[in-house]
């Protein structure tokens, strides 16, 4: 599996809220300007994320969409 955390980026607001809640520091705010006007939110190295899901839970617009192994297999 590739990406384990996807931001949309152009509905996120920029509240910061998902980078107080993640336990491996890899959230930050992106320089760029989505079209929101707002500097989104974004990962630093999909490797370390844990897929704990505390980012999605937390936002308040539902920008954010975490991806778990199967492990049943």
């Amino acid at each position: 599996m590739d990406r384990k955390v996807i931001f949309f980026e152009d509905r996120c607001k920029g509240c910061e809220l998902c980078i107080t809640v993640c336990p491996v520091n890899i959230i930050y705010m992106a320089e760029h300007i989505n079209r929101q006007g707002y500097h989104p939110a974004t990962v630093t190295d999909q490797d370390k994320c844990i897929s704990c899901g505390l980012c999605a839970r937390i936002c308040p617009d539902t920008v954010i969409e975490v991806f778990r192994e199967d492990r049943r297999k």
